[in-house]
């Protein structure tokens, strides 16, 4: 990200005028190789690949803000990883991190991982410091940390379903779980804003903030989501749930947030209803069915349709409701760009 787009995103979450309509999507590894014609194993184990492929989505589209920009990631590995989860690897599709708690009770044997020594941290850290130059010399910045938030951590290490039951089940136990997960987050955010001092945001991920209801909203999410994004004095609190959001979102000013990415099943009437006037909305056309799977036409109308039925257009990144799906192509993201310069 150039420091030219900080200033105009941080704006925008801000409230300042600034003077264009601002466009943004989060892109990484379901989208960038197959775009880029390479298989996933070249994205994730070739720097050089890694860099020329994000290189190549900048130039391509110019006009737009790619979050967080220069993501080094392993797909929803990484953190899991460095608790000792299996990685799993394929040629063409993003890797599988195999679950390590069966039974609830080997919460009490887990500890904080080593952010400096453990699982594909490293490595993660690595592929930016050695990239940074390069990154650099095209007038962009490192601006983000990144982590996943931290249910959704623990559902890779111990399962969606069984997470759920445990949650009503045996609540002390999960809070132990939380209190682990949350320690580690803080820690690896700061050492990425430790290693990289050009940072100044944050980005969580968290679908299963989407997955329960208000009182565990409040117990689960709430408390230990506002402590990740208080790990450092980030200027943006950039948060993405494309799960159901109707439960959590009055809490995501609670947490801290100031940028939310949210579902296309809700409208941005409705999440701004919920949010509040103070929150800066990234969305929201359907990534997979319309972005996707749409022409160009199509996209241009229900882009236009989005920007038209938005009552308050102020504080927005125009963008989808969630992450770049695979297989979108060139000219659909074009489409929405200049659709958007003429309508918003």
């Amino acid at each position: 990200m150039t420091n030219e787009q900080w200033k105009l995103l941080t704006d925008m979450v801000n409230g300042k005028k600034t003077g264009k309509p601002v466009t943004g999507f989060i892109i990484d590894s379901p989208w960038i190789p197959g775009w880029y014609n390479i298989s996933h194993l070249d994205y994730y184990g070739s720097e050089g690949k890694w860099m020329e492929a994000n290189r190549k989505v900048i130039e391509t589209f110019p006009d737009t803000i790619f979050l967080p920009g220069f993501w080094s990631e392993f797909g929803m590995c990484t953190e899991p990883s460095a608790f000792g989860a299996k990685t799993v690897w394929h040629s063409n599709q993003m890797p599988d991190a195999h679950r390590i708690i069966t039974d609830v009770e080997q919460i009490r044997e887990l500890r904080v991982p080593n952010v400096k020594s453990d699982g594909l941290l490293p490595l993660i850290i690595q592929r930016l410091a050695a990239m940074q130059p390069e990154i650099n010399a095209m007038g962009h910045e490192i601006k983000f940390a990144v982590a996943r938030g931290p249910l959704n951590i623990a559902s890779f290490l111990m399962g969606t379903t069984e997470l759920m039951l445990a949650i009503m089940l045996q609540p002390e136990e999960i809070h132990r779980f939380m209190r682990i997960i949350t320690d580690f987050s803080v820690d690896w955010l700061r050492y990425q804003k430790e290693v990289f001092p050009s940072i100044e945001g944050i980005l969580l991920l968290d679908d299963i903030v989407g997955f329960i209801a208000e009182p565990e909203v409040k117990a689960y999410a709430v408390p230990y989501i506002k402590e990740i994004f208080n790990s450092f004095d980030a200027e943006i609190r950039f948060f993405h749930n494309d799960a159901n959001g109707l439960v959590s979102t009055p809490f995501i000013n609670k947490m801290g947030v100031n940028l939310y990415n949210f579902s296309f099943e809700h409208s941005i009437n409705e999440i701004r209803e919920l949010a509040g006037e103070e929150i800066a909305l990234l969305g929201n056309l359907p990534p997979r069915d319309v972005l996707a799977a749409g022409k160009p036409e199509e996209i241009a109308e229900k882009t236009k349709k989005m920007v038209e039925e938005a009552s308050d257009k102020s504080r927005i990144v125009w963008s989808c409701g969630g992450g770049m799906p695979p297989d979108v192509p060139t000219e659909n993201i074009t489409a929405f760009i200049e659709t958007i310069k003429k309508t918003a």
